[in-house]
Parts: structure tokens; sequence; C-alpha cells
């Protein structure tokens, strides 16, 4: 299955992501810190970013465009409490294959991961 991290401002959040994933059988990392996240992705073979929007240094947006110049072949979906037009469309531009919009509903992230897990 895939290697996966979710990043979110809140640890309950990105370790629910996490539980709801591995039980489809993906190994997942949760992380709050923006860098440590990047740093991972550089370090690490990751093949998806399941990214927070609103975060707390840098905006999820600005994770998404380092990530993608560390590892350009990582799938991302974008998360938010807060959904526009505008993000979800600077995202999508960005390189984020999908977009899901909190609180998290279990079926729709796990379609959603497994959907872009089949692109390549």
């Amino acid at each position: 299955m895939a290697n996966i991290i979710a990043l979110d401002d809140v640890l309950d959040a990105a370790n629910l992501v996490k539980r709801i994933l591995e039980r489809k059988g993906h190994t997942v990392t949760p992380f709050t810190e923006e860098e440590e996240a990047i740093l991972f992705v550089e370090k690490n073979k990751v093949d998806l970013a399941i990214l927070d929007i609103k975060l707390k240094k840098i905006s999820g947006v600005e994770v998404l465009e380092e990530m993608k110049k560390k590892s350009p072949s990582i799938r991302v979906i974008m998360l938010t409490g807060y959904p526009t037009i505008e993000t979800a469309r600077e995202c999508l531009k960005l390189g984020a294959g999908e977009y899901c919009v909190k609180p998290i509903d279990k079926d729709e992230l796990e379609d959603k991961v497994k959907e872009i897990l089949k692109k390549s």
C-alpha cells in the first residue's frame, strides 16, 4: 500500500487521517509542523501528502509548492474547513490532485485516496 503523510496544525486531525487510512493498509505519518513534513518528504519516498490549508507558520498551499519542488511525483490532497473556489483553483494549479472539506468524511477520504493513488 501507500506511504502517506498527514499535515494538520491540530494533531487530532492528523491522527484521524492516520486511523482512517491505516485501516486500509496504508502507512501514515502524522505531522503538525510544516518544516518537519517538508523535510520528511525530501528524505523519504512519500506517495501521497494530505495537507490542511490552514497551518501554523505557512499555508498548506506554500507547503504544497515546496513539496512539489522536492518530490515532483508526490500526489496531494488538500483539506480545508474554509473552502473557496480561489483556494481550490490555486491548489489544483500547483499540483494537488484532490480537495476535501472538513470535517473529514471517512468514506469520502477513503474514496479520494483510492482514486488519487490509481493515477500515475
